[in-house]
């Protein structure tokens, strides 16, 4: 089910808090295999044939973290991270190496289109820093239950954010109803609900109305006048970024009503005076999940300039494949790869580079690549460049209003998450939310209930 669905919003969300409220009071003892079970509902729903995949994917990585927590065979924890990339390359990526091998003369491999099970690149990534910080030492063995719940946990499992062993576990042995603040974080929780759903609703959805016919145009082989390809370009990259952030409000929200803090995903990306600010800001868990075990294990900056710029382009390209089974998200990932060492060779170079030629080198590199990553193919891609440096019909009816007022609300203004903890509880502001609640969902009933982007990877 879709955040930003009646059954959501009005029927499968209030019945669970109510139903963890009471147990939370009456039968704490109960509230994480209510949270799992309530998870694996909300999981279920989307198609309840992916669950058995999904259990035994828990099942599995918990046993072998056990089996790590007593006897660390030096080939169980490779052979456990191969395993759960086997899984997801299975899934997703077997299309893509078959696309892949086609272009070379003689091979023509079958192709095959298996159905993505919803949130597996997520729920992957959780086991795999789970298990490498089991063999670091960092992470306990936990008992089935919080396992679970740490990989299931129904406001992130689909789409992020993603979240450390380390700051949720802990948060599952509390009472989270017995504290003084509870009641503010529940106010803020449907705070935040509403005013991701708001962003996704009002925002993001109107600017898709107005890029998908474009780039649909362009994948259709026809031609891409210059103001059709500026609106398309820079409305997908306000869109992505309404849509994204709309949901991991939304998620933040929903698991502050269950008690749960999790990580901030986003602090404003569109303000970012450098590549390399850009991705502290964007999807920032993923940045960091990046980092971490992959950037660094490559060397980092530990090896030389020559070493740090290839493991940055090598995370990035990565990256890119991670997002999507298809040439143009490599190219995508590769494009900020290169952009990153750059920034690194400039750096180390001592050139200056001024707040706003930065900000707008980046906003622009950023909103140039999004094309790679919205098209269908290098074709499509192709054509929404031409349509941008001019070589088509100038064309007419640029939607400059729309795209000024959602790039004044993406930049200007403070993170959901920052604007909400600075508000104080008033009577007349949870009526203004309530309002503000009631037209999104009159918007929702109205217009076509567009599906969250990220909810593809």
């Amino acid at each position: 089910m879709l955040f930003n669905s009646f059954v959501f919003l009005l029927a499968f969300l209030p019945a669970a808090f109510l139903l963890h409220a009471a147990i939370e009071r009456y039968r704490p003892a109960l509230r994480l295999p209510l949270l799992l079970g309530l998870s694996l509902v909300f999981y279920g729903w989307w198609d309840w044939r992916f669950l058995p995949l999904l259990g035994a994917s828990i099942t599995l990585n918990w046993l072998i973290a056990r089996i790590l927590a007593k006897r660390p065979y030096p080939w169980l924890f490779p052979a456990a991270i191969a395993a759960n990339l086997a899984l997801l390359a299975a899934f997703k990526y077997l299309g893509f190496f078959a696309d892949v091998a086609a272009l070379i003369p003689g091979l023509s491999p079958p192709h095959l289109d298996l159905v993505l099970p919803l949130g597996i690149s997520f729920f992957t990534f959780h086991h795999i820093m789970y298990l490498t910080d089991l063999r670091a030492g960092r992470a306990p063995c936990l008992g089935f239950t919080k396992y679970a719940l740490y990989i299931a946990f129904f406001p992130q499992v689909l789409a992020g954010p993603l979240v450390r062993w380390s700051e949720i576990v802990h948060q599952f042995d509390e009472r989270p109803y017995q504290r003084p603040d509870a009641a503010e974080r529940i106010g803020r929780g449907l705070m935040l609900l509403t005013v991701g759903l708001a962003k996704k609703v009002l925002l993001g959805d109107p600017l898709a109305a107005m890029v998908n016919p474009v780039f649909q145009a362009a994948a259709d082989g026809a031609a891409v006048t210059t103001a059709q390809a500026w609106q398309a370009t820079l409305g997908f990259g306000l869109q992505i970024y309404f849509d994204f952030s709309g949901y991991t409000d939304m998620a933040l929200g929903i698991a502050l009503l269950f008690g749960v803090v999790l990580p901030q995903n986003f602090d404003v990306p569109y303000r970012a005076g450098s590549l390399r600010d850009f991705w502290r800001r964007w999807h920032m868990t993923l940045s960091r999940f990046l980092r971490d075990y992959l950037y660094i294990p490559l060397g980092g900056n530990r090896r030389g300039l020559a070493m740090q710029v290839g493991a940055l382009f090598t995370t990035m390209t990565l990256g890119g494949l991670w997002h999507g089974a298809g040439l143009t998200f490599v190219a995508w990932g590769a494009a900020h790869g290169i952009g990153l060492g750059a920034g690194v060779l400039w750096r180390r170079a001592g050139w200056p580079m001024p707040i706003l030629l930065g900000w707008a080198l980046t906003t622009l590199f950023v909103m140039l690549t999004w094309v790679l990553f919205r098209a269908t193919s290098f074709t499509a891609a192709g054509a929404i460049y031409a349509g941008l440096f001019g070589l088509g019909e100038l064309g007419s009816g640029f939607k400059w209003r729309t795209l000024l007022m959602a790039a004044a609300v993406a930049t200007l203004g403070p993170s959901a998450w920052a604007a909400v903890h600075r508000l104080s509880p008033r009577r007349r502001l949870a009526a203004l939310f309530a309002v503000l609640f009631v037209v999104v969902l009159l918007k929702i009933g109205d217009d076509a209930n567009y599906e969250f982007i990220y909810f593809r990877f």
